[in-house]
């Protein structure tokens, strides 16, 4: 059965069915009955019974995508003359309709949906087209007038639109994860100032180490997120070139003298992007080596930052039998049967974030794989891998950095007792003492509970003052 809209569903008789409207829409198929007020026409019809994949409608930076590549197709077409100015200027003003936020519950096509994205790239010809009708004052459906396949996709292909249209998604929701990414940087860089003369004990195979400062820590971090941010924002370069005007299989078949310039100045305007063309269009139909090197810088931010608050979870389990060298701060009760318990419930939230990245990240690379000869058809779900992961760092980052690594504090007595209760300072000492005498105090300060600074002074081997000189 067709998906009924909630209009559609509030239109009931008096006995409580569904006194549902339809008209009659053609393709290539045959007739299919559409809900008489859809935008869509017959191939979403088709579509949008088959597709039942994630329950989720296509991603709003996708439909914007969609709909600025067949404006500015429609102004190349014009340009160079292959489209009538009457139904070009509809078809651009429908377009701008659209872009205002009008009709886009007329998207109604599963983000998962047939290879190359068809299916999306029909749903959005239909949709544009229908709306130019009316503004042509033609009932939808009319396609005698202004056709879905004959004048929305004019000069273009589900082969090169959809490719464009990735990477016109992505570069959107990175303008908005970068800056997210940057929110994190500065607050960990906050805290790396903050902790700066904060002595603790280091840590190397989760065993005690010889002693940093937590703001040393802080700024390993500061320098991590920065390495994989800069990564991030030198993955923008190849998403700048797009596949638009390569049409089937990458040698711009059926499209007029001059368009591809023309459509991707018009798409680098209305999308404020600095798009340009790829320069071998079959690679870009064939490869998709930008995506899947976007999420791979996405991966590689993940891996950090869950690092990151697979850390701050550990320094500061506790308050008691746990490490309890940072303070976090409540943003809810932490458990629904303990009282008084608090959770780094962010810091878990951010680790679930950044496992479901690195699965996103292997579906990509699966489907980069998945082409064959002139195209990879793998789109749709790669599509929506990126844009979940970006989507997924832009909304929590600023919640993260804000209401975790803001608040973090530190405890002071706690990060001196453990320096000065662990044998493995001895370390220091090492230089002054020899190797096999510093591991004889070590085991004799395990066996005895005595801290090495007792033990050293006690035999006379150093003063206070030196192990104070050598610390420092």
């Amino acid at each position: 059965m067709f998906r009924i809209s909630s209009k559609e569903m509030n239109n009931k008789s008096e006995n409580g069915k569904v006194n549902m409207k339809f008209r009659s829409d053609q393709d290539s198929l045959g007739k299919v009955k559409i809900p008489a007020d859809a935008y869509y026409g017959a191939f979403t019809g088709r579509a949008i019974n088959q597709y039942h994949v994630t329950g989720n409608k296509a991603h709003k930076n996708l439909i914007d995508a969609f709909v600025m590549i067949k404006r500015s197709a429609a102004v190349a077409n014009m340009k160079t003359k292959v489209i009538d100015t009457k139904r070009g200027k509809a078809i651009v003003s429908a377009c701008d309709k659209i872009l205002s936020g009008k009709f886009t519950d007329q998207f109604v096509v599963d983000m998962i949906n047939s290879g190359a994205g068809t299916a999306f790239n029909m749903n959005s010809n239909e949709v544009i087209s229908n709306v130019a009708l009316e503004i042509l004052h033609k009932k939808k459906g009319q396609y005698e007038f202004l056709h879905p396949n004959d004048h929305v996709n004019m000069s273009q292909s589900s082969n090169d639109t959809y490719p464009t249209a990735m990477h016109v998604a992505i570069l959107m929701n990175l303008k908005e994860t970068i800056p997210a990414v940057e929110i994190l940087i500065k607050s960990l860089s906050k805290k790396a100032k903050e902790f700066s003369s904060f002595k603790k004990i280091g840590r190397t195979h989760l065993m005690d180490a010889l002693p940093i400062t937590l703001g040393s820590e802080f700024a390993a971090y500061t320098t991590s997120i920065t390495k994989a941010k800069n990564n991030l924002v030198a993955a923008q370069k190849e998403l700048q070139n797009v596949a638009l005007g390569g049409t089937a299989v990458g040698n711009g078949a059926n499209t007029p003298k001059g368009y591809r310039k023309i459509a991707i100045t018009e798409l680098s305007k209305i999308s404020k992007l600095k798009l340009k063309p790829e320069p071998d269009m079959q690679f870009s139909l064939q490869s998709k080596f930008p995506v899947a090197n976007a999420s791979g810088a996405l991966r590689n931010l993940a891996l950090e930052i869950g690092k990151i608050a697979n850390d701050v979870r550990l320094m500061a389990s506790g308050p008691i039998a746990g490490l309890a060298e940072l303070g976090i701060p409540a943003v809810h009760a932490g458990s629904s049967i303990m009282p008084g318990k608090v959770n780094p419930s962010l810091a878990e939230c951010m680790n679930m974030i950044c496992f479901n990245i690195i699965g996103n990240d292997t579906a990509v690379s699966y489907a980069a794989q998945g082409g064959q000869f002139e195209l990879n058809v793998m789109l749709p779900g790669m599509l929506k891998s990126v844009l979940e992961s970006t989507d997924m760092l832009k909304n929590f980052l600023p919640i993260f950095s804000a209401n975790l690594i803001d608040g973090l504090t530190a405890n002071k007595q706690k990060l001196q007792e453990n320096i000065e209760n662990s044998p493995v300072i001895v370390t220091l000492l090492t230089p002054k003492i020899g190797y096999l005498k510093s591991a004889e105090l070590f085991k004799e300060s395990l066996k005895t509970g005595k801290t090495i600074r007792e033990l050293v002074v006690s035999k006379k081997l150093m003063t206070n003052k030196e192990i104070d000189s050598l610390f420092r």
